[in-house]
């Protein structure tokens, strides 16, 4: 069934859902108050350093007009300065994906052609409430994408989630070339000057061509708050130079011969991070979905907001397809949101509060250790790709003191790099299965596997494995009976929020009890009921096996996992002959 949607606002999670939903045949439209041509010759919007997964996001739907030539980001790098000025940590590590950085002025523009050449209907007008309340009658779905003028007002703030209510960091951008590039590989070069703020630098592609983008977070009242009596793009060069000539000296040697990239490359700006309530009703009692920096906006100290948007993008595209013609009530909305949150920026916004704040000394210790321990400094890097990986060891001093116990045991004992192990593991594709037990307390336990493969049809058995140090190893060995849910296709967010540590997984989702009070998830493609007859020693892991007491099976898809990305099956073309 063709739905009928709205999107107001035409930036990086705007254009991606109307692009989405364009390609799977239904009939957007979307409201924007620039041109393509006035956004191409503006100012600059955004940092916008995008990771592996949010890249992805684009690939699937065949947006990813610039990865030819935009430079790759191919590493993070730490550095933090001492009181005396030097180097009290420096380190570096590569990303697992590279990352990639393409001008908003570019991409937008470019996005909102091929909507418009692919038939989509783009309005140019700034939306207030009448025009929002006229469109949310004749549209199945209003998506907000955009909290600028007073439908920002619309969306309440979430107290309980926003813990700021004023700017913690005085921000601006400063698009330049000229610059050396990092050595031994282009990075993101992260700088931490304490009581002071931060700078950070990477490579990206601008209207110019390829450039570097300067990224100043200077904390208010202080030496890096110093934008104000700037009023011209040249004075604004020399304010950066300045920053680094006084702060970062070693970033300053690769500036001598700097220019800006054009004199609509600078960026000066505050705001408070704020999570907002993601429904709001018009006068008229509709009700309107919140997208993106709408409902969470986070400060840009980790780089999340075009990741943010680009994920809370996907994940209401995948929802708005799977519901078939059912409305898009509150509920619906509230649910999609709720999948957001638990399943990618509840993580991405603590880690951006956490840093925000002077770091506690389990922080410092986890970066400290980063120098002389390269598992450390990887798994941080790449937790700017999935913040998730950060709980609980990032947030607990016990938990980072375990988390460095076993890197450190990880590294005395490794033949070869575990990363690229892990990667060629990958090469194997497989299901994606939820393991799930009732607790001898009574809790409801589960989580993600794809480990799972049968043994024996007489008697009919079944493994999966358990890493040891996994919160709910003494669960599943002393249950009787465990479940093994195989996932549909459309249910990789359920993948991820059995895979993210949270005090209920269970939380919205769709279930019924089988033997022993086992949780028995809905609406999978199979499931097996099995007697938990023994586990065996599997390393660092645990290998249960299973006696198969009832099984079930559906019609569907399966969920598939490959090369670190869920993919979805396709009939071979010599079985199509």
């Amino acid at each position: 069934m063709t739905r009928r949607v709205a999107i107001v606002g035409a930036g990086q999670s705007g254009m991606q859902l109307a692009l989405g939903l364009q390609r799977a045949g239904h009939e957007v439209t979307v409201f924007s108050n620039r041109t393509a041509r006035e956004i191409f010759e503006g100012p600059v919007m955004s940092s916008q350093c995008m990771f592996e997964t949010a890249l992805q996001t684009e690939r699937e739907l065949g947006l990813d007009f610039w990865a030819g030539e935009c430079p790759c980001v191919e590493g993070i790098g730490m550095t933090v300065r001492n009181p005396q000025g030097g180097k009290a940590i420096e380190w570096s590590a590569r990303l697992d994906g590279p990352a990639q950085s393409v001008d908003q002025r570019i991409k937008i523009p470019g996005w909102m052609n091929a909507f418009e050449q692919r038939g989509g209907r783009l309005v140019l007008q700034d939306v207030g409430l009448g025009e929002l309340d006229a469109c949310a009658q004749t549209h199945d779905l209003v998506v907000v994408a955009s909290g600028k003028g007073e439908i920002s007002k619309l969306f309440e703030r979430d107290a309980e989630r926003s813990p700021f209510d004023a700017p913690q960091r005085v921000l601006a951008l400063t698009y330049v070339k000229g610059m050396l590039p990092a050595q031994p590989y282009a990075r993101v070069c992260f700088n931490l000057i304490p009581g002071v703020g931060e700078y950070f630098v990477f490579p990206a592609l601008t209207t110019t061509g390829p450039c570097e983008i300067m990224v100043f977070e200077g904390v208010p009242g202080g030496p890096m708050d110093c934008w104000a009596d700037v009023k011209t793009p040249k004075e604004h060069l020399a304010r950066s130079k300045w920053i680094l000539d006084t702060f970062l000296p070693w970033e300053a040697e690769r500036c001598r011969h700097m220019e800006l990239a054009d004199d609509n490359g600078v960026l000066v700006g505050s705001f408070a991070p704020t999570v907002r309530k993601p429904v709001a009703t018009l006068p008229s009692g509709r009700k309107v979905l919140g997208l993106a920096d709408v409902v969470v906006l986070n400060d840009p100290i980790t780089g999340q907001g075009s990741n943010n948007a680009a994920k809370s993008a996907d994940i209401c595209l995948k929802r708005i397809l799977e519901h078939g013609d059912a409305p898009f009530d509150a509920e619906w909305m509230q649910q999609t949101f709720d999948r957001y949150w638990e399943g990618y920026a509840r993580w991405a916004t603590a880690w951006t509060h956490s840093l925000l704040a002077p770091p506690l000394p389990h922080v410092h210790k986890l970066l400290q250790s980063a120098t002389h321990m390269p598992p450390v400094a990887s798994t941080l890097v790449n937790g700017f790709d999935d913040p998730r990986t950060f709980a609980p060891w990032w947030f607990d001093a016990a938990e980072a003191d375990r988390f460095l116990e076993a890197r450190a045991r990880e590294a005395a004992v490794d033949r070869f790099d575990r990363r690229d192990f892990r990667k060629a593991l990958g090469q194997f594709s497989t299901g994606v299965t939820v393991i799930t037990t009732r607790a001898i307390d009574g809790r409801r336990v589960g989580m993600t596997a794809n480990s799972f493969s049968s043994v024996s049809l007489d008697p009919p058995l079944v493994l999966w494995s358990l890493a040891r140090n996994a919160p709910s190893v003494a669960d599943f060995t002393g249950a009787s009976h465990f479940a093994i849910n195989v996932l549909a296709a459309h249910q990789h967010h359920l993948s991820r929020q059995f895979s993210t540590p949270q005090a209920d997984k269970f939380g919205g989702v769709d279930c019924c009890e089988g033997t022993a009070g086992v949780p028995l998830l809905n609406d999978v493609i199979a499931r097996f009921v099995c007697r938990n007859v023994r586990q065996y020693d599997g390393g660092d892991h645990l290998i249960f096996i299973g006696e198969v007491e009832r099984y079930d099976r559906f019609d569907g898809e399966p969920l598939v996992f490959h090369s670190g990305y869920y993919q979805v099956t396709t009939r071979h073309p010599e079985c199509l002959q």
